[in-house]
């Protein structure tokens, strides 16, 4: 009896902690940015109604750092990665980092840069230095981990490989890594699961969405909203990328769904990539 009491006690423990930790699978706050405005705490629970309690945030949408991670606490939800502009990465990178920290994050991650697509060289390697001095003042200052998030225009042909390559390159491990955006780098011809095979220990978290079949591929680092669509449905072979995913370095898998109809495709997803994820 003992021993049947003993095992129980350690498997309540172990719920417990599983329950004081960030999921795997997290979700973007993006994906809810109509929503987020208009009424933040119960976004917060319609997503943790789904199961999720891992949010990577782009946005404080009128909320200060402090109240959301009030909020965030009181439902034993996560911040994980905060998501800065290059402007503000670049310009105020202790405001920043003090935000992040605030948020309970541990990455910070710049997602879009304003620019001409596609990237030249010259603009990868001033990018590549700008992206060393943030992620070593975030890294020294605030134990914070950068990423960059691509976003297609990237990939331009350059000396056998692409710009992206350019700015791995160029970037050191030890103050950047990245955040792959299966959808941007698919439509931009970069196949996902050959760049986490290629950098598997540089990309440590990833956006995993599909894209509508037929969708035209560019540069342009841009597309129709509603080219995202469940997971699973689309072009993109995700199981392939989750194969490599696991493979890699990869921490968080973070659904982001930019379409006007994540309240029926983002429970879709989430189900998909749970059955992918086992």
């Amino acid at each position: 009896m003992k021993r049947i009491i003993c095992l129980l006690l350690l498997l309540i423990s172990i719920e417990v902690i599983a329950q004081k930790s960030p999921n795997k699978i997290g979700i973007v706050s993006y994906t809810y940015r109509n929503s987020f405005p208009i009424n933040f705490a119960a976004t917060l629970d319609t997503i943790k109604a789904l199961g999720i309690n891992n949010i990577e945030f782009s946005n404080l949408f009128g909320q200060t750092p402090e109240a959301i991670r009030a909020m965030l606490d009181a439902r034993g939800m996560y911040c994980t990665s905060y998501g800065a502009s290059y402007d503000d990465a670049v310009n105020k990178t202790h405001e920043v980092g003090g935000i992040a920290m605030v948020l309970g994050a541990k990455y910070v991650r710049v997602a879009w840069l304003n620019l001409n697509a596609p990237m030249t060289a010259a603009q990868a390697l001033k990018i590549a230095q700008d992206f060393n001095t943030i992620g070593g003042i975030l890294k020294s200052g605030y134990d914070l981990d950068f990423c960059y998030h691509n976003h297609g225009y990237e990939f331009g042909p350059y000396e056998g490989g692409t710009v992206f390559d350019l700015i791995v390159k160029n970037t050191d491990p030890k103050k950047v890594n990245f955040e792959l955006d299966i959808l941007w780098a698919h439509i931009a011809d970069a196949d996902p699961s050959v760049l986490l095979k290629k950098y598997p220990d540089r990309f440590k978290l990833i956006h995993v969405k599909d894209l509508k079949k037929g969708t035209a591929h560019d540069l342009s680092g841009k597309t129709d909203i509603n080219n995202d669509v469940t997971l699973g449905t689309g072009e993109i072979n995700i199981p392939e990328v989750l194969n490599a995913a696991a493979k890699s370095g990869i921490q968080y898998f973070y659904i982001e769904d930019e379409s006007t109809n994540v309240n029926q495709q983002v429970p879709e997803s989430l189900k998909f990539l749970k059955s992918k994820l086992k």
